[in-house]
């Protein structure tokens, strides 16, 4: 791969979303993953939620399983629970982010409160380290968290970039743009802490670009917006597109 290749990781919770909605077993999240990695995604992201609300155990082990044998990578999204922490041991995905997370809340909200929550979490870091699988926090880009970050055994940092897309929808561009600096500014914070950058949460076709032409940016997980222009267009049709666009902001680097 070139060395400004970003990897693309499609998270496919929302396909779950729809099945949960009516019950049953259509539309199935792994076969949509399937239908992801024909497409080119680099990665599977799933977050098994202590409510279930979209992904269950079972389609996270069948995850695993597809994963495994088309070595991609399968990315679990988790809170820093007992449960999931075992869970996660059990299953020993490639690659684990580990999130906040609020019963109440419709999607995640914000970033992890690493330098508040320090204590729980390097432990939980480790364990997951000694397993095999390799740690992403998914933070604020502000420097008390990157700084808190890159003193445990975190070897990622994933920057939060609801505020951005949120910004962008509301015409509020000059915030936008301040907040594409800062996560300029952080990217390379975090990159001379040894810490690998990726980004994720509210990316579409319209906002993805600034983001992607982020030099230190390796990955990307984006969801939601694929899954739901996937049924306008179909799931490959929106995975292309979003890997052009991506592609086309390394080459203006």
């Amino acid at each position: 791969m070139p060395s400004n290749y970003v990897r693309l990781g499609v998270n496919i919770d929302h396909i779950a979303t729809i099945r949960n909605a009516r019950g049953g077993i259509h539309p199935d999240p792994v076969a949509g993953a399937w239908e992801a990695i024909k497409a080119g995604a680099d990665g599977i992201t799933a977050h098994l939620r202590e409510d279930r609300r979209h992904i269950n155990d079972d389609d996270l082990n069948r995850l695993q399983m597809l994963c495994k044998s088309e070595n991609i990578p399968l990315n679990m999204e988790m809170a820093a629970t007992q449960e999931m922490l075992n869970i996660a041991l059990a299953l020993k995905p490639k690659a684990i982010c580990i999130v906040p997370e609020r019963r109440q809340e419709r999607t995640t909200e914000g970033g992890l409160d690493v330098k508040g929550k320090h204590n729980v979490l390097k432990p939980i870091i480790n364990e997951l380290n000694n397993n095999g699988s390799r740690v992403s926090l998914f933070i604020e880009a502000k420097y008390e968290q990157i700084n808190a970050a890159s003193q445990t055994e975190a070897k990622v940092v994933e920057f939060h970039t609801g505020s951005y897309a949120k910004a962008l929808d509301d015409g509020e561009i000059s915030l936008a743009n301040q907040l594409i600096l800062n996560f300029k500014k952080s990217a390379k914070v975090a990159n001379k802490l040894g810490l690998e950058v990726h980004f994720g949460h509210g990316l579409n076709y319209d906002n993805v670009e600034m983001v992607a032409a982020i030099p230190q940016c390796a990955e990307l997980n984006i969801g939601h917006f694929i899954i739901g222009e996937s049924i306008f267009s179909g799931l490959g049709e929106s995975i292309n597109r979003m890997r052009t666009l991506v592609e086309d902001s390394r080459v203006k680097i």
